[in-house]
């Protein structure tokens, strides 16, 4: 490995100390993640829109800001990549879809004004599925990302690119969000973390539905404690976001360091039955309990009831589909891929009833899942409940011999989690007998986002024996 890789795989905290002592530049940084991206990039396809000169100019301008005694931000100097859903200024955001291939956006996204601020170095755009619909990241514009440690596997999605480019080294942070698992199920095949924050903790803007919430955004990294480094420059309110939560970001910058001596955690491979998960994904599950266990944990073998999850997603889903898509699918129906179409179509047919009965089976399913989680402080769940599939194959058709009859049924054990509004992180644990990653879904009360923080922070550590 080449000096310039192993600065590359550093982590983002270490980056910025490294950046803080003058002992790397900015422009240095910058330049050995542009060689990382064109080591590795033309066979994953992870970045798809690369500015390096408009990159260039924002890394001059951290060193510069460094030189005069200034303080360039919590993220001076950190190479990053942006979802090609979040708009950027100036450059190309496809949305993944053929209708918007050269749409260049005059205004940046509120969550990329916030990591900008924050003295990032913005080198490019991430690939997404069209319009970030499924878990498998291709679209007609760009084509499928692949998975880092097998090129014949998918890398999930919908922040597919931005999870395949942290693995890699092609940036040290990125942002991503989460409908129904794309900030978690990416980071589960690629050995990454992906962390989904409670509904309002990173405000969305702009967006045509503000009140809307289950829909986020969030931050990806190597390590949690790089996402909470991120975390910390993306959160905070906004007045014109009313969800948005009222506390400061710079809270996630607090020790990440707990004792979890005695604290209950309830654990199950399989929702106790009540979703089909791959075998080789139970057992890894499984075999996490012993490192919860190390830290002092106490785990029951349970789950919530999550009766009412998929009616209430999918009605929810379908509607907010038909509301963003069905003006453009008047004019460009032959430029949507089928399974948009669907879930549009779907969405035009619901009544006012559908609607309210998701909403009243969401409220229940909420305070069913909360008094649950008044005995037992964290859920340990499967992210996915497959491997790493085949890329060929857009979406997964059989698990354990059940069959699933739309593209996101095999995506049930993120999104019964979306559902509840809980926040949700994805850490890396183990891997398939083919050598695929599998990673854990840890589950926090309401609005606890900085204890699910801590404690995959100490699992991280337990797991790879960090200390």
């Amino acid at each position: 490995m080449t000096d310039s890789q192993e600065l590359c795989l550093k982590t983002a905290t270490e980056l910025r100390r490294l950046i803080d002592l003058k002992s790397v530049s900015a422009v240095e940084l910058l330049n050995a993640h542009l060689e990382q991206i064109e080591a590795t990039n033309p066979t994953l396809n992870a970045i798809v829109t690369l500015v390096p000169e408009h990159a260039l100019d924002m890394a001059k301008n951290v060193d510069a800001q460094l030189a005069r005694g200034e303080n360039p931000g919590l993220l001076a100097g950190l190479p990053v990549a942006h979802k090609d859903l979040v708009n950027t200024k100036g450059i190309r955001t496809t949305y993944g879809s053929r209708i918007y291939k050269d749409h260049v956006p005059d205004e940046n996204a509120l969550i990329v004004q916030r990591i900008i601020a924050a003295g990032a170095v913005t080198l490019g755009k991430t690939n997404t599925p069209e319009w970030g619909a499924g878990s498998q990241t291709f679209n007609e514009v760009f084509g499928a990302t692949k998975n880092p440690f097998d090129i014949t596997k998918t890398c999930g999605g919908s922040s597919g690119g931005a999870a395949v480019a942290l693995s890699k080294g092609m940036v040290a942070i990125a942002d991503g969000s989460d409908m129904g698992g794309s900030l978690r199920n990416p980071a589960s095949f690629c050995n990454v973390v992906g962390f989904r924050p409670s509904p309002g903790r990173v405000p969305a803007y702009p967006s045509t539905s503000a009140w809307f919430s289950i829909p986020v955004l969030g931050p990806m990294a190597r390590t949690v404690e790089d996402c909470a480094l991120l975390l910390a420059a993306i959160a905070g309110p906004d007045p014109r976001v009313p969800i948005s939560i009222d506390e400061p970001g710079l809270k996630f910058l607090d020790s990440l360091k707990r004792e979890f001596k005695g604290v209950k955690i309830a654990l199950s491979p399989d929702f106790e039955g009540q979703l089909p998960v791959a075998k080789s994904v139970q057992k890894v599950i499984s075999d996490s309990g012993s490192v919860f266990e190390s830290l002092g944990c106490h785990i029951e073998h349970a789950c919530p009831d999550f009766s009412g999850a998929e009616f209430a997603f999918k009605t929810l889903r379908a509607w907010s589909f038909a509301a963003t898509h069905k003006e453009n699918i008047k004019k460009y129906r032959e430029l949507y891929k089928e399974t948009i179409l669907w879930n549009v179509e779907a969405g035009m047919k619901l009544k006012g009833e559908d609607i309210h009965k998701a909403e009243r089976e969401r409220t229940t399913l909420f305070r069913r899942v909360m008094q649950m989680m008044q005995e037992v402080e964290f859920l340990v769940l499967p992210v996915s409940q497959v491997p790493p599939f085949d890329i060929a194959d857009e979406y997964v058709k059989e698990i354990e011999g059940q069959k699933m009859h739309t593209y996101i049924d095999w995506m049930q054990s993120c999104y019964f989690i979306s559902c509840t509004g809980l926040p949700a992180i994805s850490v890396p644990y183990g891997f398939t007998p083919e050598g695929l990653p599998v990673g854990i879904q840890i589950v926090g009360r309401h609005h606890q986002d900085f204890s699910v923080l801590q404690l995959a922070h100490a699992f991280q550590q337990a797991a790879t024996g960090s200390k």
